[in-house]
């Protein structure tokens, strides 16, 4: 079997994914580049609350925490207790990316469902989290596996190439593929979740308007937090899965 073209050619599959359009959008020119303004837009809103919400809490630490300050320890060792769990005792590195992560998913999610995106009016397309774009999704599933390659060769150097052959060489071509179809099935869960969850609320929205969709935006906002949860814990677990060189 021939494994590069197929590699190539799932590489060149998982790029062409950014080109995947939902109904209309807003692009600015850049220079030379063509970007997608409506993910720009939220995703500075969504980093602009992150890091306004961390200053604002921990601008004067105390040694007996206040509120804010002790929801985001609660909120950190959370983080470094999933990355243990995941990685292993050589976790610590990987805390600030696995948290850095969740965090950005799980804001950008749930700001889907709160924040009235719909009332800011464009010339094309409208605005929505940052996760409902295939995008932003991708652009998230890309740093994941390079940090599990990273990880990998870091901790076991070319040994890391072996785990393709375990736990037989005929496995080679499944495990070659299995590492670059990760990044593919990172992306298009979260991306669709997101989607149909948002979906869903704007039909239910405009077909009853006034009490049925509610309980359709708390569920809403439960599956947002889980799916955070979700690429999180799998981006940490495949991180420990090539430090440790098994599945």
């Amino acid at each position: 079997m021939n494994i590069l073209p197929c590699s190539i050619n799932t590489l060149k599959g998982l790029y062409d994914i950014s080109g995947v359009e939902v109904g209309q959008h807003l692009y600015w020119q850049i220079g030379g580049f063509q970007v997608h303004a409506q993910v720009l837009i939220t995703s500075w809103v969504v980093i602009a609350i992150l890091l306004g919400s961390v200053t604002i809490a921990v601008r004067n630490p105390q040694t007996i925490p206040t509120n804010g300050q002790n929801f985001f320890e609660y909120v950190l060792e959370f983080i470094r207790d999933l990355s243990k769990t995941q990685i292993g005792e050589d976790y610590g590195p990987w805390v600030p990316f696995i948290g850095t992560m969740f965090l950005f998913i799980f804001v950008s999610n749930w700001s889907g469902a709160l924040l009235p995106w719909k009332i800011i009016q464009l010339p094309h397309g409208e605005l929505a989290a940052p996760t409902n774009d295939i995008n932003t999704t991708v652009a998230l599933a890309l740093p994941t596996s390079v940090a599990y390659f990273y990880a990998g060769l870091t901790k076991r150097g070319l040994g890391y190439f072996g785990k393709y052959i375990q736990p037989t060489p005929i496995l080679l071509p499944i495990n070659i593929l299995e590492d670059f179809t990760k990044p593919l099935s990172l992306s298009f869960r979260l991306f669709g979740n997101i989607l149909a969850d948002e979906l869903v609320v704007v039909v239910l929205v405009s077909l009853v308007p006034s009490v049925v969709p509610i309980p359709v935006m708390f569920l809403g906002l439960f599956t947002s937090g889980i799916q955070a949860l979700i690429f999180a814990t799998l981006a940490a677990a495949y991180i420990g899965e090539s430090m440790e060189g098994h599945h």
